[in-house]
């Protein structure tokens, strides 16, 4: 299917799924905000990578106008709904300040491998434990997908776009594995480097017996 899509580009990526809450200042993105909201429409958020709006992005529903200020300005509240990809950007429309895209949405496979997702989020969890940080998802595990943990893996938006190229489960699974399986022994020995530190100046209590 395609279809023509406002478009409101961001240097963040958002996956389906996401709720995003967004403050809106700029007068072409209170324009795009206001026009959606009162006909009911998605809008598209593509990735900016580099200074550069990304192929792929996601379109986004908005749920509520939170609170609206005498300037026009807005908190908006947001969920995302499936990924798009742009054949088509549209810069200049007639009467709008804001631009958009002609988009086509490609298959996105959403369930994967049961017991590989099970792994990952034990890997999570160990990232988690060594970061001293605690997240809580309010979903249960077993419903839990990559799109989920995305933002919560230490990737950089680069990896977190290259996550969203990724059109399987089974393929997100497997990059997130890749990625924590290089993440989780360097934060393990910076772990280790920082006990290490600490111990320097205190009383140790060390053996040479049998050498």
């Amino acid at each position: 299917m395609t279809n023509f899509i406002p478009i409101f580009p961001l240097n963040i990526v958002v996956f389906p799924g996401e709720k995003l809450n967004l403050h809106i200042f700029e007068p072409r993105y209170k324009q795009l905000i206001r026009e959606c909201f009162d006909l009911k429409k998605v809008f598209g958020i593509p990735a900016i990578v580099d200074n550069e709006i990304m192929e792929l992005g996601t379109t986004v529903e908005i749920l509520s106008i939170e609170k609206e200020y005498d300037t026009g300005e807005m908190d908006i509240k947001t969920e995302a709904q499936q990924v798009f990809r742009i054949l088509e950007h549209v810069k200049t429309l007639p009467d709008k300040l804001y631009s958009g895209a002609i988009v086509t949405y490609p298959d996105n496979v959403r369930e994967g491998i049961a017991s590989k997702m099970k792994k990952v989020l034990q890997e999570v969890h160990q990232f988690h434990q060594l970061l001293q940080v605690e997240k809580d998802y309010k979903k249960k595990e077993e419903e839990m997908t990559c799109y989920d943990v995305g933002h919560h893996v230490g990737l950089s938006t680069k990896q977190e776009y290259e996550l969203l190229t990724l059109l399987r489960e089974d393929q997100r699974q497997e990059y997130l594995q890749r990625h924590l399986k290089q993440s989780i022994p360097m934060l393990t020995e910076l772990k280790n480097l920082k006990e290490r530190i600490q111990l320097n100046g205190h009383f140790r209590k060390l053996s040479t017996e049998g050498f």
